[in-house]
């Protein structure tokens, strides 16, 4: 059966450098985009060129360096933004400007102490600029989550007339559920002339912790390209999380939905993501966290190690991780132990697993972890009491 792609739009670079202390130079900006390229992301949003000029050297030079991906650079709807950004994506194969505008009441009251139809004349006005130096245009309506569908409708009407080819709507709050947002794109889809001939684009932030589920909601109702980061990064709580939404498309076929992203390298550019930023992954973060694939509880471990799919629903190696991780701790029983102790050359017969265990729940439950070392010394203690190899 044939899939429909969904763009991957990496914002790691610009949404995601934002965070307090997560500030790249132009050095790290370069590997991430070369690794982000490799990936196989579809457009890296490089940064801000106007907010500084280190921000403008990184588009320049990022431009320079990718070879697959469309490069795009974010402006606000003001002139001087968008010709700023041109100038710095003037070498890329694929130059992307990505302008908007702030359509919310909340935004339009007290940001621009404006009216919604002069909000619809420089969102037209920014587009119309931007494609006399690039084709592709992307507009952005910010805060579209809490913006009225029928002035949404409006305002990217306004956007496609101008010239432009990707309409982004942000959940830039993280309000949205995803039923709501869903409707939203779906709204959208019936109710703006000419919307079949440009992409929807999903930008959810994580607030209340959907942004993965509002982006899987705009995609099966029409939208065709998701704006994430590597990690989840971001303003506040963060992004849609590439890595889980890539896997998800992945698990379930029967969306018929692909991408062009290879995910062996999700885990070793969560890594170098990471440490470029220094921003700490949460171990029990979704596909890239340390116990993404760690079992500790006897029940699991049995069932892995007795067959991998009881419970994992995805195989490691998949994601560039070398195996799944046998973690001895207090809740471990007899298969994980005797699994572990093989590995490190211990051959246990039945008994001498029973005298080894009850030596093991002795350190395990004066310890959160039982590590190799300790299991060595499990083992000389055993051999007290019966004679083991």
């Amino acid at each position: 059966m044939s899939t429909e792609k969904v763009e991957i739009f990496d914002t790691t670079l610009r949404d995601g450098e934002q965070v307090p202390g997560c500030k790249l130079n132009t050095a790290q900006k370069l590997k991430i985009a070369a690794r982000l390229d490799e990936l196989g992301v579809d457009v890296i949003e490089a940064g801000f060129p106007v907010s500084s000029p280190g921000d403008f050297q990184s588009v320049s030079e990022i431009s320079k360096l990718v070879k697959n991906a469309a490069v795009c650079g974010l402006t606000r709807a003001v002139k001087k933004d968008i010709e700023v950004a041109a100038e710095a994506l003037k070498h890329a194969k694929k130059p992307r400007i990505h302008t908007g505008i702030g359509t919310s009441d909340s935004h339009i009251k007290y940001k621009f102490n404006s009216t919604q139809e002069k909000i619809i004349e420089r969102a037209k006005d920014a587009v119309a600029y931007a494609k006399t130096f690039v084709e592709d245009v992307e507009f952005y309506a910010e805060d579209a989550g809490r913006t009225d569908n029928e002035f949404l409708a409006k305002v990217c009407e306004a956007a496609v007339k101008a010239g432009a080819t990707v309409l982004n709507i942000p959940d830039t709050t993280g309000y949205c559920l995803p039923e709501e947002y869903g409707k939203k794109i779906k709204y959208l889809k019936e109710n703006v002339k000419g919307i079949e001939n440009v992409r929807i684009s999903c930008h959810c932030h994580n607030d209340l912790g959907l942004a993965t589920a509002n982006a899987l909601a705009g995609i099966t109702n029409g939208a065709r390209q998701i704006e994430c980061t590597i990690n989840g990064i971001g303003e506040r709580a963060g992004n849609t999380a590439l890595e889980e939404i890539v896997m998800i498309l992945r698990q379930h076929p029967t969306l018929n939905f692909h991408t062009n992203i290879n995910p062996k390298y999700l885990f070793d550019t969560s890594v170098m993501v990471s440490r470029e930023m220094g921003m700490f992954v949460q171990p029990n973060k979704a596909i890239v966290g340390a116990n993404a694939f760690a079992h500790s509880s006897g029940i699991h471990q049995d069932g892995v190690i007795k067959n991998r799919e009881t419970y994992e629903i995805m195989d490691p190696a998949d994601v560039g991780v070398t195996e799944s991780a046998i973690v001895l701790t207090a809740r471990s029983g007899r298969a994980a132990l005797a699994y572990r102790a093989k590995k490190m050359g211990y051959e246990l017969t039945k008994l001498q697993l029973d005298c080894v265990y009850n030596e093991f729940l002795n350190y395990a439950d004066c310890r959160k972890e039982v590590v190799d070392t300790d299991i060595h010394e499990i083992v000389a203690m055993s051999r007290k009491h019966m004679a083991i190899a």
